[in-house]
C-alpha cells in the first residue's frame, strides 16, 4: 500500500474562501468542478469531530451546503464547527449525542427534525473495541452505535428527508463486511464475542439496512447507498485490541488521508452522476458487489424486523398498551 498524496480535498487549513465557497486548488478544483451545486443543501453528518466524518463535513461546506456536526463530546463538536467555518458559505452547527444511547439518538432526531430541510444524512460515526462492552440499554455497543444507531436516526429523520426530497442517505461501511458472521438469532453477540467479527458483523449489517432502506424508500425522493472509505489515517481502532492497535500503528504512515476517505461519501452525498441511484455499495465511487451475505434480501428483512423491535420502532403487539 502506498501512501496517497493526490487528495481530492484539501485539509480544512489548505482551503480558501471564494465568493462563500472553498476554493480547492489543482486537480482537485477540476475533480469537483461538477459538484458545486450544494448551496442551500443541509447536510447531517454523524461521527464528525475527526477523520474522516470531519473530513467530509468540510468538503460539503466547501461545495456550498450548510453542515451539521454530530458528536459526543461538546468542546470537540464545538472546536471541528469552529475550524470548518471560515470555507463554510453558512456557520456550521454542532450537535451533541452519545450515538451509542438510543434515548440521546431520539433527542437528536427531534432537535434536527427542528431544522428547514435535511438534504443529506451521512450515517459515519462508528468505532471497533477490544472488549465486550454493553451499552445502557442493553446492547452490545458495537452493534448498538455502529448500526442501531444510524437505524434510528434514519427512521426518525425519514419524514424530513422526504420532505426535502430529492435527498439521501449516506451510510458508511467497511470491506471488514466480508469476515462477518451475523447470526440474527443473537445479534448482540452473546456467545461467541470477538473484536472483529462484531466490527464486521455491524459493517454487515449496515449494507442489509441500506439495501432494504433503498427498498423501502422507493418513490420517495430519497435514496440510499453506503461507502467503504478505504484504510484510513483516523484515530479508528484506538480503543481496540493491542495486537490491531499494534498494526494499524505500523500502517498509518501508508494510509489514505482522512480527505482522501471522505471521497466517496461526499461523491454519494453531492454528485449528480449517482442522482436517483439507491441501494449501492461504493468504493472508490464505483459501484461494487458486496459479500453474497451483503445481498441477501431475505436477511435484510429479518434484520429490519429485529432493529425496529430493539430501537422500540415496532409497531405494538395486538392486545398490547
Amino acid at each position: 500500500m502506498r501512501l496517497v498524496r493526490d487528495d481530492p480535498y484539501p485539509p480544512v487549513s489548505r482551503c480558501r474562501v471564494a465568493g462563500g465557497q472553498s476554493s480547492p486548488r489543482g486537480a482537485g478544483q477540476a475533480r469537483w468542478a461538477s459538484m458545486r451545486g450544494m448551496k442551500g443543501k443541509v447536510c447531517v453528518v454523524t461521527g464528525a469531530t475527526s477523520g474522516i466524518g470531519k473530513a467530509a463535513a468540510a468538503a460539503l461546506a466547501g461545495l456550498g451546503a450548510t453542515v451539521v456536526l454530530v458528536g459526543r463530546d461538546r468542546g470537540r463538536a464545538e472546536a471541528a464547527a469552529a475550524e470548518i467555518a471560515p470555507v463554510s458559505a453558512s456557520p456550521p452547527r454542532a450537535e451533541v449525542a452519545d450515538l451509542a444511547s438510543l434515548e440521546q439518538v431520539r433527542g437528536l432526531a427531534e432537535r434536527l427534525a427542528g431544522l428547514e430541510r435535511i438534504d443529506v444524512l451521512a450515517n459515519n460515526a462508528g468505532l471497533v473495541l477490544g472488549e465486550r462492552r454493553i451499552t445502557p440499554d442493553g446492547f452490545e455497543h458495537v452493534f448498538a452505535l455502529n448500526h442501531l444507531a444510524p437505524f434510528l436516526l434514519t427512521n426518525l429523520l425519514l419524514p424530513k428527508l422526504a420532505a426535502s426530497a430529492p435527498a439521501r442517505v449516506v451510510t458508511v461501511t467497511s470491506d471488514a463486511h466480508s469476515a462477518a458472521r451475523l447470526d440474527l438469532s443473537d445479534p448482540n453477540l452473546e456467545h461467541g464475542w470477538d473484536s472483529w467479527r462484531s466490527y464486521a458483523n455491524s459493517k454487515l449489517a449496515n449494507i442489509l439496512f441500506t439495501r432494504e432502506l433503498a427498498r423501502r424508500l422507493g418513490g420517495t425522493g430519497v435514496t440510499a447507498n453506503c461507502a467503504h472509505p478505504g484504510v484510513v489515517r483516523t484515530g479508528f481502532g484506538r480503543e481496540s485490541r493491542p495486537l490491531l492497535r499494534l498494526g494499524i500503528t505500523i500502517a498509518r504512515p501508508f494510509m489514505a488521508s482522512p480527505e482522501r476517505g471522505a471521497d466517496t461519501i461526499v461523491y454519494l452525498a453531492s454528485s449528480p452522476d449517482v442522482a436517483g441511484q439507491t441501494g449501492g455499495y461504493y468504493v472508490k465511487r464505483q459501484r461494487r458487489e458486496p459479500s453474497a451475505a451483503a445481498r441477501d434480501d431475505a436477511a435484510a428483512g429479518k434484520l429490519w424486523e429485529i432493529s425496529e423491535k430493539l430501537a422500540g420502532l415496532a409497531p405494538a403487539e395486538p392486545g398490547g398498551s
